[in-house]
């Protein structure tokens, strides 16, 4: 059987990469311009779907839509609760002329929708309307990356299963552009300092109100240009970066988070295994270190078809 966690080579697919994050800033920010808000900005990530990444409903008066990323038939589609549906390819269009095609898109199906059109999150951004740099679409690496998030997401679905309290779902960040899930103590963090490059202040604090263990994927960029599993704490106890791991994953200062690179996963003999160590060593750390009550808060990981034990 081939192997389903897939090559990603960062250099290779780099230029799709920088266009498809925009595409996903997009649509995501049509999410986020009519959905109310949730607590640390949940209503605003992208899904894995089956297809590709999705934004689960969005209200649009008293009806809803949704937008689909498909990177099987490599397709933009929108879909409203009336029946009706718009669609265009996905291809190396530029941001602008992405941007120009999926309002036409919404207009068609009667979303009436104003998004702030500056980037989030990256160096340099250049308005969407403007953006006419960014244009690369290769569909086999945009193929081969959502078959890593399928991956990923099934393992960290299961990780997920393991945490009685509070945790958020498995959804992607078009901004930072990771995948994520993240467990809480139950306890107030001190106050975030701020400064996240492309982020207001505002939005980062409330991101981080609360103690967290959040574990990821990330394909990278031009300062750490490899795909890896990440794992961080906020606030980060002491001796946190000390943690001892084994099979290739160590904290990088840089960064501050533990880093699994995908090509040491992907050549693992049992890739599920090494992750689920890597997100409940990294998890244990944060919580052994910053105190939680590890007692009340976790269970064993859920089995299918089969009630969770109380005891």
């Amino acid at each position: 059987m081939p192997n389903p966690w897939p090559a990603l080579d960062y250099a290779q697919w780099r230029d799709t990469l920088e266009t498809l994050q925009l595409f996903t800033q997009i649509a995501g920010k049509v999410r986020l311009s009519l959905t109310p808000w949730v607590n640390h900005s949940w209503q605003v990530p992208l899904y894995v779907s089956a297809r590709g990444l999705a934004t689960s409903p969005i209200p649009s008066g008293d009806e809803i839509f949704e937008i689909e990323f498909d990177f099987i038939d490599h397709r933009l589609s929108a879909r409203t609760s009336r029946g009706n549906a718009q669609s265009f390819p996905l291809a190396p269009y530029s941001v602008a002329e992405f941007l120009r095609r999926l309002m036409e898109c919404l207009n068609d199906l009667g979303v009436s929708v104003r998004i702030v059109e500056t980037p989030n999150e990256l160096p340099d951004p250049i308005p969407f309307p403007k953006d006419s740099v960014h244009k690369s679409y290769d569909a086999d690496a945009a193929h081969r990356f959502w078959r890593v998030l399928v991956q990923s997401d099934r393992v960290f679905k299961q990780f997920r299963t393991a945490f009685l309290g509070k945790v958020s779902p498995v959804h992607f960040f078009w901004g930072s552009f990771d995948l994520a899930v993240t467990r809480f103590s139950g306890r107030r963090a001190p106050q975030h300092p701020g400064g996240v490059p492309g982020l207001p202040d505002a939005v980062a604090r409330e991101a981080y109100s609360h103690e967290v263990s959040s574990l990821g994927f990330w394909p990278g960029n031009a300062a750490y240009p490899h795909a890896a599993f990440y794992s961080y704490a906020y606030p980060a106890p002491a001796g946190f970066s000390e943690a001892k791991l084994a099979n290739g994953a160590s904290f990088d200062k840089t960064l501050g988070e533990f880093l699994l690179p995908y090509d040491t996963l992907r050549a693992a003999p049992d890739p599920d295994a090494l992750l689920l160590d890597f997100a409940q060593k990294t998890y244990a750390a944060a919580a052994d270190l910053g105190k939680w009550d590890r007692a009340a808060l976790e269970c064993e990981l859920g089995e299918p078809g089969r009630v969770r034990p109380i005891g």
